[in-house]
Formats: C-alpha cells, sequence, structure tokens
C-alpha cells in the first residue's frame, strides 16, 4: 500500500485545488485523533476509506469509514464525520495551504 507522496507533488495538487475554489470555500478538513483511532481499533479493520459529501445545507464534507482486508466498507460500525473545516479552523500558512 505505497501511499506516500512527496512534499512538492502535495503542495502543488493542494494549490491546483485552492485555484479552482473562491477563498471562503473548504480545503480542508480535520479529524481528532480519537476518531480515526476509534475506528481503525474495529475489528477486521486495515484501513480507512474517505467518501465526499455534501450536508443538508449543500456544504461540503467527508465521511470516513474503517474497511477490512477485503476492501469492504465497515458501514454497520464506527462512521466519522463533524471534522473541523478550514477555512474557520486552518494550520499555520505551510506548503499544503497557502
Amino acid at each position: 500500500e505505497p501511499h506516500d507522496i512527496t512534499l512538492a507533488q502535495a503542495s502543488t495538487w493542494t494549490k491546483n485545488y485552492r485555484n479552482t475554489i473562491t477563498s471562503s470555500q473548504t480545503i480542508a478538513h480535520y479529524f481528532g485523533r480519537a476518531a480515526i483511532e476509534s475506528i481503525l481499533a474495529q475489528s477486521d479493520c486495515v484501513g480507512i476509506r474517505e467518501y465526499y459529501a455534501l450536508d443538508d445545507a449543500g456544504a461540503k464534507q467527508i465521511i470516513i469509514v474503517g474497511v477490512d482486508a477485503n476492501g469492504n466498507d465497515l458501514y454497520n460500525g464506527l462512521l466519522a464525520e463533524r471534522s473541523v473545516k478550514c477555512p474557520q479552523d486552518c494550520a499555520a500558512a505551510n506548503p499544503l495551504n497557502s
């Protein structure tokens, strides 16, 4: 499962995305460690899948769900949303967000 990406590539890709939206639109979602660890701690969970979503108000959301060794979503288990969005609560300026 090679998921590594260089900072240079990640910086380019996040900038590409930011160039397609207005400055008030969501550029990132933060999930706390407890939510992620709770999902990963589920029996048979080997990873996490993220789904793009729109809430009832039309705002961008991300839903995270555990995934088993066969690549199936553990949708009857724990799901997480309620991420902290940027803008509103962003990291200090860095190559991924500015």
